[in-house]
């Protein structure tokens, strides 16, 4: 599918734009199941302040999507209308200061972990443990072993559909599991996060056991989007529920329900989005009629079907 092209007509009413606009960009190969269709019009700003005049000047009908890297997306067939963003070079910079540490929010949130681990701050290995960038952590309040990103975050910027800025503490952030109750126009820019001080030997040493925890129970090496299902309430996770379902290795064309962990799906090589967002929704369903539970998704997805 193809859009009309109105990166042209953008781009003319922006005379200081300075980052990439381009029209019909294929997304498929910046997410991690490589599936999806272009967006109508694909924005890399160069920075907060390119950023921001983009957005001051974007026409109010145009819809924005934002994107990270990709890890706990999946992007439909038919593509993504208006404009998707997608932050690069300009917000991916580390700024250590004493126990805090101040990140881009593109920055992958495992660089973090590391940057950390060598200032000698303790309290951020968990961002190990969590594939994607600092942005998608921030909205989705990204956790793993036993941490989560409100238990770390001093503060965020973010810039406003109307190309505002606004700096948001943690309590403006309104976390709870899996969940940002921050404006949803907001497009974080960059994150300051906190630790302690710490034996960079040991917080290493840390690092290590979820690298080898991740390796030995997830699919990391497939095409896949990460956890599928956020846990619902109560003692059982979203796993056990899939696995009690008997929906472990379950197949649709070329998407599959991982046999390694079954609350991760996989691209086996040739899927298309709609398999594997079909192939959720046949869990979700499988699930519901054997225990009850609605399971809700955790990867986003955007875009229409083909």
């Amino acid at each position: 599918m193809s859009f009309p092209d109105t990166a042209v007509a953008l781009r003319a009413t922006m005379p200081a734009l300075r980052g990439r606009l381009m029209a019909n960009q294929p997304l498929a190969e910046l997410t991690w199941f490589r599936v999806g269709g272009p967006a109508q019009v694909l924005f890399m700003p160069e920075d907060e302040e390119d950023l921001a005049y983009l957005l001051t000047r974007l026409p109010a009908e145009i819809p924005v999507t934002v994107i990270g890297l990709g890890s706990n997306l999946i992007i439909r067939d038919g593509g993504v209308p208006g404009v998707v963003i997608r932050l690069g070079r300009g917000f991916s910079e580390i700024v250590v200061e004493s126990a805090d540490i101040r990140v881009g929010a593109a920055v992958p949130d495992v660089k973090v972990a590391r940057a950390a681990q060598q200032a000698g701050i303790a309290g951020l290995s968990f961002l190990r443990g969590i594939p994607g960038a600092v942005g998608g952590a921030l909205r989705m309040n990204g956790g793993a072993y036993g941490r989560e990103t409100k238990d770390a975050l001093v503060e965020a910027r973010a810039v406003d559909r109307s190309g505002r800025l606004h700096v948001l503490g943690n309590a403006d952030m309104h976390y709870s599991y899996r969940h940002c109750g921050a404006p949803d126009d907001y497009i974080f820019t960059q994150a300051t996060f906190r630790g302690e001080r710490g034996d960079p030997a040991v917080i290493a040493a840390e690092m290590d056991k979820i690298t080898e925890s991740r390796e030995a129970t997830q699919p990391i090496k497939s095409r896949t989007g990460g956890s599928t299902f956020k846990n619902p309430p109560g003692a059982k996770k979203a796993w056990q529920l899939i696995d009690a379902a008997g929906c472990r290795g379950l197949r649709i064309g070329d998407a599959q329900v991982s046999d390694l962990h079954c609350n991760f799906l996989i691209n086996l090589g040739h899927a298309a989005a709609a398999d594997i967002e079909t192939l959720g929704e046949t869990v979700r369903r499988r699930v519901h009629e054997n225990s009850g539970v609605d399971l809700e998704w955790e990867i986003k997805r955007i875009g229409v079907a083909k």
